[in-house]
Protein backbone atom coordinates (compact mmCIF):
# COMPACT_ATOMS: atom_id res chain seq x y z
CA UNK A 1 0.00 0.00 0.00
CA UNK A 2 1.26 3.66 -1.25
CA UNK A 3 0.43 6.72 0.11
CA UNK A 4 0.56 9.84 -1.45
CA UNK A 5 -0.01 13.51 0.22
CA UNK A 6 0.41 16.82 -2.27
CA UNK A 7 -0.96 20.54 -2.06
CA UNK A 8 -2.03 22.26 -5.14
CA UNK A 9 -3.03 25.76 -4.89
CA UNK A 10 -6.10 26.57 -7.34
CA UNK A 11 -6.10 30.17 -9.36
CA UNK A 12 -8.66 32.55 -8.01
CA UNK A 13 -12.13 31.76 -8.78
CA UNK A 14 -15.18 33.88 -8.87
CA UNK A 15 -17.88 33.52 -6.59
CA UNK A 16 -19.78 30.13 -7.63
CA UNK A 17 -19.39 26.06 -8.39
CA UNK A 18 -15.88 25.49 -10.32
CA UNK A 19 -15.11 22.27 -11.53
CA UNK A 20 -11.97 21.33 -10.46
CA UNK A 21 -11.25 17.70 -11.74
CA UNK A 22 -8.72 18.08 -13.81
CA UNK A 23 -6.27 20.58 -12.04
CA UNK A 24 -6.71 17.37 -9.11
CA UNK A 25 -6.11 14.66 -11.79
CA UNK A 26 -2.67 16.72 -13.10
CA UNK A 27 -1.37 16.96 -9.84
CA UNK A 28 -1.45 13.23 -9.07
CA UNK A 29 -0.22 11.40 -11.79
CA UNK A 30 0.24 8.63 -9.60
CA UNK A 31 -3.41 7.52 -9.69
CA UNK A 32 -2.64 6.07 -12.96
CA UNK A 33 -0.70 3.10 -10.97
CA UNK A 34 -3.79 2.50 -8.23
CA UNK A 35 -5.60 -0.53 -8.94
CA UNK A 36 -7.70 -0.06 -5.34
CA UNK A 37 -7.78 2.97 -3.44
CA UNK A 38 -8.98 6.26 -2.22
CA UNK A 39 -8.42 10.04 -3.28
CA UNK A 40 -9.52 12.37 -0.18
CA UNK A 41 -9.75 16.26 -0.96
CA UNK A 42 -9.23 18.50 1.58
CA UNK A 43 -9.90 22.10 1.37
CA UNK A 44 -8.05 24.22 3.88
CA UNK A 45 -10.19 27.00 3.95
CA UNK A 46 -13.19 28.34 6.05
CA UNK A 47 -15.29 29.84 3.54
CA UNK A 48 -15.18 27.78 0.13
CA UNK A 49 -16.11 23.95 0.32
CA UNK A 50 -15.50 21.12 -1.89
CA UNK A 51 -18.99 19.24 -3.10
CA UNK A 52 -19.26 16.83 -5.99
CA UNK A 53 -22.34 17.08 -8.14
CA UNK A 54 -23.67 17.26 -11.97
CA UNK A 55 -20.40 18.10 -14.28
CA UNK A 56 -22.50 18.28 -17.38
CA UNK A 57 -24.89 20.47 -17.46
CA UNK A 58 -23.86 24.26 -17.36
CA UNK A 59 -27.01 25.53 -15.59
CA UNK A 60 -26.21 22.94 -12.45
CA UNK A 61 -23.79 25.44 -11.02
CA UNK A 62 -25.57 28.50 -11.46
CA UNK A 63 -28.41 26.76 -9.70
CA UNK A 64 -26.65 25.30 -7.10
CA UNK A 65 -24.79 28.93 -6.15
CA UNK A 66 -28.71 30.36 -6.62
CA UNK A 67 -30.18 28.11 -4.03
CA UNK A 68 -27.01 28.70 -1.43
CA UNK A 69 -27.55 32.55 -1.97
CA UNK A 70 -30.98 31.90 -0.84
CA UNK A 71 -30.36 29.76 1.91
CA UNK A 72 -27.28 31.63 3.55
CA UNK A 73 -28.45 35.77 2.23
CA UNK A 74 -25.87 38.45 2.73
CA UNK A 75 -28.65 40.26 4.26
CA UNK A 76 -29.19 38.25 7.09
CA UNK A 77 -28.49 39.47 10.43
CA UNK A 78 -25.61 38.30 11.28
CA UNK A 79 -23.15 38.97 14.29
CA UNK A 80 -19.51 37.88 12.38
CA UNK A 81 -19.59 40.95 9.86
CA UNK A 82 -15.80 42.04 10.12
CA UNK A 83 -14.76 40.78 7.21
CA UNK A 84 -17.69 42.16 4.52
CA UNK A 85 -21.14 41.20 4.00
CA UNK A 86 -19.92 38.25 2.05
CA UNK A 87 -17.69 36.62 5.26
CA UNK A 88 -20.32 35.48 7.51
CA UNK A 89 -22.74 33.89 4.78
CA UNK A 90 -19.50 31.63 2.96
CA UNK A 91 -19.12 30.40 6.32
CA UNK A 92 -22.56 29.03 6.91
CA UNK A 93 -22.20 27.79 2.97
CA UNK A 94 -18.87 25.62 3.43
CA UNK A 95 -20.60 24.19 6.70
CA UNK A 96 -23.06 22.68 4.87
CA UNK A 97 -21.25 21.96 2.13
CA UNK A 98 -18.32 20.35 3.68
CA UNK A 99 -14.32 20.75 3.79
CA UNK A 100 -13.69 17.57 2.14
CA UNK A 101 -14.64 14.87 -0.63
CA UNK A 102 -13.29 11.37 -0.92
CA UNK A 103 -13.40 9.76 -3.99
CA UNK A 104 -12.57 5.36 -4.77
CA UNK A 105 -10.12 5.15 -6.88
CA UNK A 106 -10.17 1.97 -9.44
CA UNK A 107 -7.98 0.85 -12.02
CA UNK A 108 -6.22 4.34 -12.59
CA UNK A 109 -9.08 6.36 -12.43
CA UNK A 110 -11.45 8.27 -10.11
CA UNK A 111 -14.59 5.80 -9.32
CA UNK A 112 -17.50 8.70 -10.32
CA UNK A 113 -20.55 8.43 -11.93
CA UNK A 114 -21.12 9.07 -15.41
CA UNK A 115 -21.98 12.39 -14.85
CA UNK A 116 -20.17 13.31 -11.98
CA UNK A 117 -17.12 16.28 -10.84
CA UNK A 118 -15.24 17.34 -8.29
CA UNK A 119 -16.46 21.08 -7.31
CA UNK A 120 -15.08 23.90 -5.46
CA UNK A 121 -17.73 26.14 -4.27
CA UNK A 122 -16.06 29.84 -3.74
CA UNK A 123 -18.47 31.72 -1.63
CA UNK A 124 -16.09 34.66 -1.14
CA UNK A 125 -16.91 37.60 -3.74
CA UNK A 126 -12.94 38.37 -3.84
CA UNK A 127 -11.05 35.13 -2.66
CA UNK A 128 -7.45 34.27 -3.04
CA UNK A 129 -6.28 30.74 -4.01
CA UNK A 130 -7.52 28.24 -3.20
CA UNK A 131 -5.22 25.45 -1.23
CA UNK A 132 -6.30 21.96 -1.06
CA UNK A 133 -4.63 19.16 0.25
CA UNK A 134 -4.68 15.37 -2.16
CA UNK A 135 -4.40 12.43 -0.34
CA UNK A 136 -4.01 8.87 -2.29
CA UNK A 137 -3.75 5.53 -1.00
CA UNK A 138 -3.64 2.61 -2.50
CA UNK A 139 -1.85 -0.09 -4.26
Amino acid sequence: MSWIQRQITLSPQRRGFHLITRPILDALPELAEIQTGLLHVFIMHTSASLTINENADPDVPIDLESSFNAIAPEDFPYRHTCEGPDDMPAHVKASMLGSSVTVPVGNGRLVLGTWQGIYLCEHRNHPSGRRLTLTLQGE
